[in-house]
């Protein structure tokens, strides 16, 4: 198997969609810092084929394959085999409930020269040859076919783990013997030797059983099968006799039968009759009933009385007259009287508030004349500032002037020269204009004063006049509600009549409410007395009933006590009567089954001869069942003696599939054939690991070993035999390798199907070797390459070796993803 081409798409480390190319590469190398995912490229190489990876332990641990928080994650392998090419796939996923299954695995043949630049855009039908596995069962079925390596024998030719083999070349004899059982797979036969012994153990188990199984079945010789056909003609005669005897029993039982049930019948009789006793209570029943009963009408007198008396003085109160009227009338003189009271209140409000309105009415018109008067003064100190400035400006200019100029102003000669006055006109007119405006403000102030106050005082009279209206209106209501009601007097001393009645009514209530508690009290204890006497009766009649059959004397209804007296005599004279007549009827009990007991012993005689237990109640069953006992006991000697015989066979066929099973496992035993095995495996394995080693050491050294202890030929000393111990680290890397390979070439070998090794991957670090060490080993590998006949790949990230490889496939990751970059040739 030849890599070629590997696309991944979240599979672990690898996120992201990514191919590595491994067209043209006989030589390659993956590269990177540790943990950046060199190894996982090895490892989708082993899911895409085998479905599984050496480092996950579990071959059913498939979820490892998903990317952390992928939903799916897509394997695709194109290789080379015996000259073909295939394209493998493998797709797993994760479902809603977080299980991960493979949804998808096929394995497909390519058309010879297929260009593979096809893959990016899909295969067409004819770019396939054939169809190999569309399943996950059947492509490990036909990746063993194509490969011809198991799973196991892969990953131990393909994907070497050198250091193993290291530990292998020192190892101690036996533990070599130990790495090669395991490397090899020779524990089959220490399995099959296993094997082998429980067979022989479980074989010699099965004979002594079979033998204590023949010891018990010693009895059934023909002395035996004839004493049992005798036995069954001796109890088909007893049988016989038994058949001819249960009639004549079964009517001996039948009339003593009928016999012990007259005398039971007669026992029942008089045991009823006897039953009849009179109850201690039959004669004060009823005269507690009627007494209850008395206690009833009484009670239902005293109510009907006090109903009567409360039924009066309701009469009375409706007759008083309605005191929530009364009441109404009392409260519409009590509301009167209070607004009487208040009307003059209100009016002396009323006349103040009218007095304050017109004192604030003349106040506002004062205010609003000063005000006025204020601003023609303003509007005066206006007009006089206009004038003193127009003065003022005048003033201005008679420093310029002189006697016979033309006037500035109005072009006239002036004649004489105007006096300038000592103070501006303008500044005495500012400040009378200043007194004028604060005297304004002042008045309008007083106004806004005067005007806000007479509002207040029209909004204080309109509720004074509202609220006196409002009296008014109410009190002509009271009086008209009022006209003609009596004085409050009058109606208090009637409200308080009413209240008397009403007390009393209240007391007629209770009253009658009591004595009706009494009432229903009698009436429960005369139901209680009346159910006790109708109990009592329906006691006497269940008694009366129950003879009935004996036909008793009628029954004085009026008097529990007479007709419980009349019973009990009745049937104590019959009584006597029937056990007058009980001897004659056990003595013919006595006869019957004397009867019984004779036809019994005729035939507990016949089943004594015959050897059986005395019979039970069915003995023609008993006959019947002991013949069928014996019979299938005879029946039962003659199918062990047909089991005997059987046994006899199967016995002599146990004893020889022991015989081979203890002769395997002899055979088989470790120091014997896996000694030679291993012995053999190890001369043809060492025979192989010299001829590569020749070649890797440029013919220095041969490769041999001696009573179990590996040791090396220099060539270059005279042939001198030296210990592998004494090779330096990169000899040591070569005689390794040529053991790993030699020993790849003994698994191909011992593959079911015919394995083609065309390619090999160490992935083993390097980064512990010295640098003439890691040279040897980098010569080792180049020389390895240089045989042509397998790719060569190695895993590492020592960078001194990697820049001697000519292909190099570089492995970066980040946060997100890991990346690969192919350097190189």
């Amino acid at each position: 198997m030849r890599p070629v081409r590997l696309d991944l798409d979240g599979f672990t480390v690898f996120r992201e969609p990514t191919t590595v190319d491994f067209t043209d590469t006989d030589f390659f190398a993956l590269v990177g810092p540790t943990g950046s995912g060199k190894s996982t490229v090895l490892d989708a190489i082993c899911f895409a084929l085998y479905g599984t990876v050496p480092r996950w332990g579990d071959r059913r641990a498939i979820a490892n394959a998903l990317a952390p928080s992928a939903a799916e994650a897509r394997v695709r392998l194109i290789f080379e085999s015996a000259g073909m090419r295939y394209v493998l796939t493998r797709v797993v996923r994760r479902d809603a409930k977080g299980a991960v299954t493979t949804k998808h695995a096929g394995l497909e043949m390519l058309a010879p020269g297929l260009d593979l630049a096809k893959l990016e855009f899909g295969l067409e039908q004819d770019d396939i040859a054939e169809v190999l596995a569309g399943t996950p069962g059947e492509v490990d079925t036909a990746v063993l076919t194509v490969v011809g390596l198991p799973y196991e024998q892969f990953t131990k030719c393909v994907v070497l783990p050198q250091g193993e083999f290291a530990a292998f070349l020192h190892a101690k004899p036996a533990e070599r013997q130990k790495i090669l059982v395991n490397l090899l797979g020779l524990e089959v036969y220490g399995k099959i030797r296993e094997r082998a012994q429980a067979e022989a153990t479980t074989a010699e188990a099965r004979l002594k059983v079979l033998d204590d199984q023949l010891h018990a079945l010693a009895d059934i010789d023909d002395a035996a099968l004839a004493a049992a056909s005798a036995r069954v003609e001796a109890l088909g005669r007893v049988t016989a006799a038994v058949d001819a005897i249960v009639p004549r029993l079964a009517d001996a039982d039948r009339l003593a039968g009928q016999a012990a049930t007259a005398l039971a019948a007669l026992d029942a009789e008089i045991g009823r009759l006897a039953a009849v006793t009179v109850p201690p209570d039959a004669a004060g029943l009823a005269a507690s009933a009627a007494t209850a009963r008395a206690a009833v009408a009484g009670a239902m007198d005293a109510a009907r009385a006090a109903e009567e008396r409360e039924e009066k003085l309701r009469g009375e109160l409706q007759s008083a007259g309605d005191a929530t009227a009364l009441r109404r009338l009392l409260d519409h003189h009590a509301a009167r009287a209070r607004l009487v009271a208040e009307s003059g209140s209100v009016r002396a409000t009323l006349t103040g508030a009218e007095a304050e309105h017109r004192k604030a009415a003349a106040a506002l018109e004062s205010a609003r004349a000063d005000a006025r008067s204020a601003l023609a003064e303003l509007e005066a100190a206006r007009e006089a500032y206009q004038a003193a400035v127009a003065a003022d400006r005048a003033v201005a200019l008679r420093p310029h002037l002189r006697v016979g100029d033309a006037c500035p102003v109005c072009t006239q000669t002036v004649h004489e020269l105007p006096t300038v006055p000592h103070e501006p006109a303008v500044a005495a007119a500012e400040a009378a204009g200043k007194r004028a405006r604060k005297r304004s403000e002042a008045a309008d102030k007083a106004v806004e004063e005067r005007d806000r106050s007479a509002r207040d005082l029209d909004r204080a009279l309109a509720t004074a006049r509202a609220h006196a209206q409002q009296l008014e209106r109410r009190l002509a209501e009271l009086d008209a509600e009022l006209e003609g009601a009596p004085a409050p007097e009058a109606l208090q001393r009637d409200l308080d009549g009413i209240a008397a009645l009403t007390r009393r009514l209240e007391q007629a209530g209770a009253e009658v409410r009591k004595a009706r508690e009494a009432q229903r009290g009698a009436a429960r204890q005369a139901d209680t007395a009346e159910e006790r006497l109708r109990s009592a009766w329906r006691a006497f009649d269940g008694a009366r009933d129950g003879l009935a059959s004996f036909g008793p004397p009628p029954a004085n209804r009026d008097d529990l006590a007479d007709a419980w007296a009349t019973l009990h005599g009745w049937a104590t004279g019959e009584a006597g009567r029937r056990r007058a007549g009980r001897p004659a009827a056990q003595d013919e009990v006595s006869a019957a089954q004397r009867g019984v007991a004779g036809i019994r012993d005729e035939l507990a005689a016949r089943f004594t001869e015959a050897g059986l237990p005395a019979p039970g109640g069915d003995p023609a069953r008993d006959a019947a069942v002991a013949l069928e006992r014996a019979d299938a006991a005879r029946r039962r000697i003659e199918e062990r003696r047909a089991d005997a015989a059987r046994m006899r066979e199967q016995r002599d066929e146990v004893g020889r599939e022991a015989q081979i099973a203890k002769a395997l496992a002899q055979h088989l035993r470790a120091d014997r054939f896996e000694r030679w095995l291993l012995a053999e495996a190890l001369d043809t394995l060492v025979e192989g690991a010299s001829r590569t080693l020749r070649e890797l050491s440029s013919g220095q050294y041969d490769l041999g070993h001696e009573k179990g202890e590996f040791f090396v030929v220099d060539h270059h000393d005279a042939g001198l035999r030296r210990a592998v111990r004494t090779l330096s680290g990169g000899e040591t890397f070569q005689a390794s390798l040529a053991l790993a390979l030699a020993l790849s070439e003994q698994l191909a070998g011992l593959s079911a199907a015919s394995a083609s090794l065309e390619s090999i991957v160490l992935d083993e670090g390097f980064g512990t070797l010295d640098t003439a060490t890691l040279d040897t080993v980098a010569v080792t590998l180049e020389n390895l390459a240089a045989r042509g006949d397998r790719m060569v790949g190695v895993v590492t990230h020592v960078g001194a070796l990697a820049e001697r490889i000519p292909v190099r496939f570089e492995v970066r990751r980040d946060a997100r993803t890991a990346r690969i970059e192919r350097v190189g040739l």
